[in-house]
């Protein structure tokens, strides 16, 4: 029922909504339509643009999916994203997301992904935030449904550090005296 990616990439797409002017290219399989002109598809590429910001993304998947609410895989890599914004939350069926090759450089940014249940893959390397120290465990201790990241499996063992990672962080004593409070 469902055929392949809207592909939006290397469009020089400075906005999401310059895509309005944009055809999608061609794939080697067909798009398919339904009556109302929209592509019978669960996933999108706009990857390889300039885009800095996701404003107006719902209005570019409500204009080009049949069932924008199915979209399954999205490809944001490499264009000029700073930060995770909300409307990606709001895609609860989300499975698939490539943000490689952007300017992400805040890890708190990952935490608003939490919401998305389905999320299995997420590529975030390319981006300021895998320089950080503990940028995997972190991310996935934020998205424990990772199934892979950064196109590397996400192992077990990740997951069991992961899960006592954020626990496991030693906090700087305030105060000298704080250790002889406990005796």
């Amino acid at each position: 029922m469902y055929g392949p990616p809207i592909d939006l990439s290397f469009k020089d797409l400075n906005n999401v909504t310059d895509a309005l002017a944009e055809i999608p290219r061609r794939p080697l399989r067909p798009l398919k339509i339904d009556m109302n002109n929209k592509y019978l598809s669960q996933s999108m590429r706009l990857n390889n643009n300039n885009i800095t910001n996701l404003v107006g993304l719902e209005f570019i998947l409500n204009h080009f999916l049949a069932q924008p609410s199915s979209l399954g895989w999205l490809d944001l890599s490499c264009n000029k994203i700073t930060s995770i914004e909300h409307v990606l939350c709001e895609l609860k069926e989300l499975r698939v997301l490539y943000l490689h090759g952007n300017d992400i450089w805040s890890l708190t940014e990952i935490s608003k992904l939490g919401e998305l249940n389905y999320l299995h893959t997420i590529t975030l390397h390319g981006n300021g935030i895998e320089n950080v120290k503990g940028y995997r465990n972190y991310v996935i201790s934020m998205l424990p449904h990772l199934k892979r990241m950064d196109f590397s499996a996400v192992t077990r063992q990740e997951k069991v550090l992961a899960s006592i990672w954020p626990t496991n962080i030693k906090r700087p004593r305030t105060r000298p005296q704080d250790a002889s409070e406990d005796d």
